[in-house]
């Protein structure tokens, strides 16, 4: 398992570290040939790298990828709800509105955002924004990352599942182009409420489903710890949603994961945003509009 697999290139990287001797040559052929175990991946194997605890967060693309980030707090409503992040930022010079699913890389940072999981708020913000966006002729840039919305009995007694509707409704409308980047785990609704885009981009090991795994396991079979097999069920990786035309493009990793090489993936995506913003642009908002319907209705016709 690529967990197994990762954690062997962790101590020989750590070897290496400590030995300038003869042993080097050997742990460096071995690193590379470790490294090379990750090239056939199972499901499974892309829900751990998608999930794992040092993959980087929307914070980070925002520090690689723009400039001039103001952040945005605040619903209007009811409260900030720290697990979307959001605000105006430059790309390329040019404004965009950047929006994501924010988590920690540790315990403290998951309680501080809720593990990735938006509340109602968190939702009305993002629209919020989106709709600010559409005002002033930005585009926007989405980032998903979450193992789904809060399902808590506050987050329902507030709003949730309205507010995801009604950002499903306003995202297929809006006049400005629209780009999703899955870059961790997408799940459920609490993705999809970010994820109405004209251009759906994926990382290679990330994944997007309607539930986790675990969920799907549970449901099915009423036995959770049969995830394994829902993985490959599923169809929820990118390589599987490409073949089924629900994303429009798959962003390579480095080996063995995202948290490896980080400033690699971080270029690449980099070229491939601006591939797929640039002729978005050069469209009409009736265009944009009509352009989103079909693609959203060509999804499962034979």
């Amino acid at each position: 398992m690529i967990r197994d697999i990762l954690n062997e290139i962790d101590a020989v990287e750590q070897a290496l570290a400590r030995d300038d001797g003869p042993q080097r040559a050997y742990l460096t052929r071995r690193r590379a040939d470790l490294l090379a175990g990750c090239k056939a991946l199972t499901p499974e194997d892309r829900v751990f790298l998608a999930r794992h605890t040092h993959r980087p967060k929307i914070d980070a693309y925002i520090n690689a990828l723009f400039t001039d980030f103001f952040e945005q707090k605040g619903d209007r409503q009811c409260r900030e709800d720290p697990s979307i992040l959001g605000g105006v930022a430059l790309y390329k010079g040019q404004p965009v509105t950047v929006i994501g699913h924010r988590k920690g890389s540790d315990l403290q940072g998951n309680l501080k955002y809720n593990f990735g999981m938006p509340g109602p708020e968190g939702y009305r913000k993002a629209l919020r924004l989106m709709k600010q966006a559409e005002k002033f002729g930005r585009p926007i840039i989405t980032f998903i990352d979450t193992p789904g919305a809060y399902p808590g009995l506050e987050a329902e007694a507030r709003g949730q599942g309205e507010a995801i509707a009604r950002n499903l409704a306003e995202m297929s409308r809006l006049e400005v182009p629209v780009i999703a980047v899955v870059t961790g785990e997408g799940s459920s609704g609490g993705a999809l409420a970010l994820g109405v885009a004209d251009r759906i981009l994926m990382l290679e090991n990330a994944v997007y489903s309607v539930l986790s795994p675990e969920g799907f396991a549970s449901i099915l079979w009423k036995d959770a710890s049969r995830h394994g097999e829902a993985c490959a069920l599923m169809k929820l990786t990118a390589q599987d949603l490409y073949e089924g035309e629900i994303i429009d493009e798959i962003i390579p990793e480095p080996l063995g994961g995202a948290q490896r090489a980080p400033e690699a993936l971080f270029a690449k995506l980099d070229e491939r945003l601006q591939a797929q913003l640039a002729p978005l642009r050069r469209m009409s908002g009736s265009a944009l509009v009509a352009q989103r319907y079909k693609k959203y209705r060509r999804i499962g016709q034979e």
